[in-house]
């Protein structure tokens, strides 16, 4: 094992701890429905800031699955190669 492979492999570990952290913090398509039923207890502002870090936690989920989908082939070829 040469050093591009362990830093490609250290990388990929990375990048999925991450993607696991992101995806975890988000929240599910079901608490929108149990905010509904309870008669809509929220505020207006609460509701924006809700849907400003989910779509913040969103856009950085795409990122680092693109990141993780690039190290993985990356990780392939290094292989390949060695």
């Amino acid at each position: 094992m040469n050093t591009w492979t362990l830093i490609s492999s250290i990388v990929l570990l990375i990048l999925s701890i991450i993607i696991i952290v992101v995806v975890l913090l988000q929240e599910g398509h079901q608490a929108n429905l149990s905010g509904a039923i309870a008669g809509g207890a929220d505020t207006f502002l609460g509701k924006n800031k809700a849907r400003t870090l989910d779509s913040f936690l969103a856009k950085w989920t795409k990122f680092f699955a693109i990141a993780f989908f690039v190290a993985a082939l990356v990780c392939d070829v290094v292989m390949y190669l060695d």
